[in-house]
């Protein structure tokens, strides 16, 4: 493309017309995007030759390098054989059933079944119609609530970011929709008492669960949607003591419990 265009040229067309996700477009013009051109490994290059180490792995996606030899020659060939079919009309292919065996036998235990989806945001809306519509077909239609945390990212669509808890998101997006709601996030270093102890605050964090479920009557929650590692919200870790007692507050109060790990899932964790 830089064989095309130059780095100025591309810089003015892209302000011209590219709507860039997540950004002030009168900064962008006055200041101008970087062109990123190249990416080998764990690294990517922009117009004027400049490496760069690529920590966020492009969106969280570029997770085993840039420019793997054998991914490429996988999607060419498949390109030329089938480039794309749907499975809306009970039909499928080979490579999505190959797929869907292999998450299953990396999944833990009884993870046996892939629903695909284009982005993370679309991934939590499909989970909150999932989780919904399973609550409906139990002959429990009222658990419609979600409870999620209040720097929680879920996605950027309005479903999904509903979900999420970031205040400015919803104050320049859209307002929270009707069934969301959102408590501390489980932050020890920003959110602690003086001489409160990680493991005393995880638990503290995991009962303010509790309190909302108590508020809004169990009957009417549906699930707690949480990141295992707080992502865009500021990579916070919760304390040891926080997720053992979440799942115990859930499996008290017969909720679900939504594990969002678009950024933090398929051994990224270990």
């Amino acid at each position: 493309m830089t064989n095309q265009y130059q780095t100025a040229q591309l810089k003015e067309l892209d302000a011209l017309h590219h709507l860039h996700p997540f950004t002030n477009h009168r900064s962008l013009r006055a200041g101008s995007a970087r062109v990123m051109v190249r990416g080998d490994g764990p690294y990517i290059w922009d117009s004027e030759g400049k490496r760069v180490l690529d920590g966020m792995s492009g969106l969280w996606t570029a997770n085993v390098g840039h420019s793997r030899q054998e991914l490429a020659e996988a999607a060419y060939e498949q390109m030329l054989k089938l480039p794309f079919y749907n499975t809306f009309f009970r039909t499928t292919h080979p490579p999505v059933v190959a797929l869907s065996r292999k998450l299953a036998e990396l999944s833990p235990d009884n993870l046996n079944q892939v629903f695909y989806g284009s982005s993370g945001s679309e991934s939590n809306d499909t989970a909150i119609r999932l989780i919904r519509h399973y609550w409906v077909l139990k002959g429990e239609p009222k658990r419609r609530i979600i409870i999620s945390r209040k720097s929680a990212y879920h996605g950027s669509t309005i479903a999904a970011g509903s979900m999420g808890g970031m205040a400015h998101v919803h104050a320049h997006s859209y307002p929270v929709y009707e069934g969301f709601r959102h408590i501390i996030d489980p932050y020890w270093y920003g959110e602690s008492e003086d001489g409160e102890s990680p493991e005393a605050f995880g638990i503290r964090a995991a009962r303010a669960l509790e309190d909302e479920i108590l508020a809004i009557g169990p009957e009417n929650v549906a699930a707690f949607a949480g990141e295992p590692v707080q992502g865009a919200g500021g990579v916070k870790i919760a304390p040891e003591s926080y997720w053992p007692d979440v799942q115990r507050i859930v499996d008290r109060y017969g909720i679900l419990l939504l594990a969002d790990e678009v950024i933090t899932g398929f051994g990224r964790l270990g």
